[in-house]
């Protein structure tokens, strides 16, 4: 899908290293979120609010920090980069039913899935979220 809208946009390349850490999160958790309807979706044909309700156990950032946690160990020194410029970027706004370093560590999650998303390391996205989803109660 990454070359469909690339090729068809004219899209080019960029330097991530020039990127902010936050634009990393916002599409970061838009590739995340993609990742696990699908998995919800896959799982079977569901009301679309029993759905959202399922979704959003995996959106919130104390799932989203937890999961970076517990994960933590097998990143690689260039992804724990990544990971570090999004926690400690300062947005303005924040999350509700959070602390202060539990939304910074989900932003940090988030940047992370985007900087792979915009390096195009697909397969590494899904082993990460998949090895986050093992450590959530009741994961996909």
């Amino acid at each position: 899908m990454f070359e469909a809208i690339q090729n068809t946009f004219d899209l080019q390349d960029v330097d991530l290293a020039n990127y902010s850490p936050l634009t990393l999160a916002y599409i970061g958790d838009c590739v995340y979120e993609i990742i696990v309807r699908t998995c919800l979706v896959y799982k079977g044909n569901a009301p679309v609010d029993k759905l959202n309700k399922q979704a959003s156990q995996y959106a919130k950032a104390p799932t989203q920090a937890a999961m970076i946690d517990a994960i933590m160990d097998k990143l690689t020194p260039e992804e724990e980069a990544a990971y570090r410029r999004g926690r400690n970027a300062h947005s303005g706004t924040k999350a509700k039913n959070a602390t202060l370093g539990e939304y910074r560590k989900a932003t940090g999650f988030e940047a992370l899935i985007g900087y792979l998303y915009l390096k195009k390391d697909f397969d590494r996205i899904t082993e990460i979220v998949k090895m986050a989803f093992s450590h959530v109660k009741g994961a996909l």
